[in-house]
């Protein structure tokens, strides 16, 4: 949950390029952030893969104003509208970002090469074709901030009730490593974003590096499996509500667009 999904990057600074608050090579560079390579394959007109500037230009001309994204899970298609084969891909890599205005969808196949810290990553974004209709069990910000707020109270209790509370060395090395991010000036969002938006999107992220300290380092008493598994029972709710704060964070440009018709 800490780490920033491609799909969002590719939605906000997509949206940004829309919306002629970036360039085409800037909004293209921040999508690719750290990957070596991102391309487009399957895109109409084409018959092989292209470079994202070209393909974000031709959706453009096909008729895609904006773009929102997708993070289901087993269970949970949340930001999905079908049809079941985009649906199967966008579950299978955990995310994909959903055209507004022409029913094209992007799903990541991402391959890595080389040893750790020194990875290689090449990234080709799948266009495929997507029902127009509302995405699934995405909320209003308002709705989401509200639920992140409860989340965070409901997280923190049950952190602490299982001795898995979000403490510790390695907790606050994480939780230090989260500020030195914010306050080197990383963009949680491109611009033209609502502040409400980047608001959403900074707590959705702090819950979920509380999760993920949990899961990863919260040994704590949880040591048996029952109590194991009642740590992460009582986790996956609030997860789930970070899920969906993010999307509704990352799909806010799209429905002000919709509130504007």
């Amino acid at each position: 949950m800490l780490s920033e999904p491609r799909s969002g990057r590719l939605a906000a600074w997509g949206n940004a390029l829309l919306a002629g608050s970036v360039s085409p090579d800037d909004a293209a560079l921040a999508i690719v952030g750290d990957d070596a390579v991102h391309r487009v394959e399957g895109l109409p007109g084409e018959a092989g893969p292209v470079g994202l500037t070209l393909a974000l230009g031709r959706l453009r001309r096909l008729g895609v104003s904006g773009w929102r994204v997708a993070l289901p899970a087993p269970g949970h298609p949340l930001g999905l509208s079908g049809p079941p084969d985009f649906n199967a891909r966008a579950l299978e890599a955990e995310e994909a970002v959903v055209g507004f205005g022409a029913p094209y969808g992007l799903v990541p196949e991402v391959t890595e090469a080389g040893p750790v810290g020194d990875l290689h990553v090449e990234v080709v974004w799948r266009c495929l074709t997507v029902r127009e209709a509302p995405p699934a069990d995405v909320p209003s910000l308002g709705e989401a901030e509200r639920e992140l707020a409860e989340a965070l109270r409901e997280a923190t209790a049950v952190l602490t009730k299982l001795d898995v509370a979000a403490s510790g060395p390695l907790a606050d090395a994480a939780r230090d490593a989260y500020r030195a991010r914010a306050e080197a000036g990383r963009e949680v969002l491109a611009p033209g974003y609502p502040a409400r938006a980047v608001r959403v999107l900074e707590l959705a992220q702090r819950i979920g590096l509380l999760i993920d300290v949990a899961y990863d380092h919260g040994h704590g008493g949880a040591v048996s499996a029952s109590e194991m598994a009642a740590r992460g029972a009582a986790l996956r709710p609030v997860e789930r509500v970070a899920r969906r704060a993010q999307v509704a964070a990352y799909n806010a440009y799209v429905e002000e667009r919709e509130r504007e018709r």
